[in-house]
């Protein structure tokens, strides 16, 4: 049945919601959008007159999708080469959804990101749905056609994975700032020393090239191999301007609500560095450079104002 103008609206309206809860489950912007342009397509063929409630069939329609992209994408990264890192969105970008909540500011973080893929894809949808968006148990049990029972199992049994798996600060965005502030100091003063000072013992740093870009597949693990690396990694060089094609411009920004680096290039984004945080110091550093991940970034940067401009260049 074709839709009228007011279908396509219903569906316009719950497209932000249907973005940020695949991003969320999947963990990759270009999967999200798919996976919403697959619910249209399922939407536009339904005969919308018999669907009581449209909100509550596109996101069973989503999530269900979801869940089946996430039991191949689990296939598939068992061929990815080097290390599967989420896909970091800038601060501003629409797909990260609400930010009303302390629960739902953390349910996007990038360390978030990365205990999901620990999970099953039921525990998944389950903790994402809740947390981030506060749906009732019954909702979601109908979603995923399981009990309420078992709803409430699988987010508890999920919501012990992440708070055992990391300790959350919440920081603001100035705060944020800062602390990529000091670690860019630190990390182009060629010595090793300061940025030890910035991390904690047990820090710990892996990137994602995709195999596209060169990227540590095993992490560098304990603060002075990670601050070794950092003091390379941000030293200026021919090899890495003819690497990425020009002058990379280095950044502070936000990504996932938390402090980033941003190396860009003629506009174009090139890697984009998550540092995680405790009130004892960085304890993770998280680097996407696989150039597939970096699209969705690089529209967004490209669209906004950067008025403080760059703190280094390579």
């Amino acid at each position: 049945m074709a839709l009228i103008t007011s279908d396509v609206d219903r569906f316009q309206a719950a497209r932000p919601r249907l973005e940020a809860i695949a991003y969320r489950l999947l963990g990759s912007a270009s999967e999200a959008e798919d996976a919403v342009q697959e619910t249209f397509l399922r939407w536009q063929a339904a005969d919308v007159r018999r669907i009581e409630v449209p909100e509550a069939w596109l996101t069973k329609v989503l999530t269900n999708w979801c869940l089946n992209m996430l039991t191949s994408a689990r296939a598939r990264r068992e061929t990815y080469v080097g290390r599967w890192l989420p896909e970091p969105l800038l601060t501003g970008d629409p797909m990260l959804g609400p930010a009303d909540t302390a629960e739902q500011r953390e349910s996007v973080s990038y360390a978030v990101l990365v205990l999901l893929e620990r999970l099953s894809p039921n525990e998944r949808a389950v903790y994402v749905l809740r947390e981030a968006f506060d749906y009732p148990h019954r909702e979601i049990a109908e979603v995923l056609e399981i009990s309420e029972a078992a709803s409430q199992q699988l987010y508890h049994r999920a919501k012990k994975h992440i708070t055992n798996g990391r300790a959350h600060t919440e920081i603001d965005e100035a705060a944020a700032r800062r602390i990529v502030e000091e670690f860019l100091a630190a990390a182009t003063t060629g010595r090793t020393e300061p940025l030890v000072r910035l991390l904690t013992q047990d820090a710990f740093a892996v990137g994602d090239g995709g195999g596209k870009v060169p990227a540590r597949t095993k992490a560098f693990e304990g603060a002075l191999a990670v601050a070794t690396f950092m003091r390379g990694l941000f030293k200026p060089g021919a090899a890495k301007r003819a690497h990425v094609g020009g002058t990379p411009e280095i950044y502070a920004t936000t990504a996932n609500g938390g402090p980033a680096v941003v190396a860009v290039v003629e506009g174009r984004v090139v890697g984009i560095i998550c540092l995680e945080t405790t009130a004892e110091g960085i304890v993770a550093i998280r680097s996407q450079v696989n150039p597939d991940k970096l699209v969705r970034a690089t529209e967004q940067w490209s669209a906004a104002d950067h008025p403080e401009g760059p703190l280094h260049t390579l």
